[in-house]
């Protein structure tokens, strides 16, 4: 039974309202983690290729890109292809990073479909802090499946997104798919 609450009991009133409680997030809206200003040394994406594959949630690495689960994830299975090479812009890849970089998203895009059937794809980059980059120093492409009705009330309404899976349990799904899939 859900206690009724009353403003002289100094909690308010009670709004039938649910929780759903994501204290994972409060590092995200502090800011923790992010690039402090344009230096490698400061960069969680320079950093998280030091680390082990699954400690990073790093799903592949290749030559001179590698792919890695978003920390924070629009959906599941939102990954970003980086170059290793800390640049902030596209027009800095060299060519040989720009073609690893796009078979990189071609094959995050097969994998995904493999393991996830998502109905569809949000692809893009966010250029410069003014286009939305929250790690503008480091270019990052997003991949982001879609399903129909993917954006239902909760994101839209209660701002809040609503995650199936342990973002360990993720990369470790599309890291087997990537040895799997061509």
């Amino acid at each position: 039974m859900t206690p009724e609450f009353s403003e002289q009991d100094g909690v308010g009133v009670h709004d039938a309202l649910q929780r759903l409680w994501t204290p994972h997030r409060l590092s995200y809206v502090k800011g923790e983690g992010k690039a402090l200003g344009d230096q490698p040394e400061g960069c969680p994406f320079c950093r998280v290729v030091e680390l082990d594959d699954s400690a990073g949630l790093i799903i592949a690495r290749g030559a001179e890109v590698f792919a890695v689960l978003n920390l924070y994830p629009y959906n599941p299975g939102h990954l970003m292809v980086l170059p290793y090479r800390h640049v902030p812009d596209y027009t800095d890849l060299t060519l040989s990073e720009t073609a690893e970089f796009a078979a990189f998203t071609q094959k995050a895009m097969r994998v995904v479909r493999h393991v996830a059937a998502p109905h569809g794809f949000n692809i893009g980059m966010n250029q410069g802090d003014v286009a939305g980059a929250g790690i503008a120093a480091h270019l990052h492409q997003h991949v982001v499946p879609r399903w129909g009705g993917d954006a239902n009330f909760m994101p839209v309404i209660g701002h809040t997104k609503v995650l199936p899976q342990l973002l360990g349990e993720t990369r470790q799904l599309l890291a087997e798919g990537w040895k799997a899939v061509d």
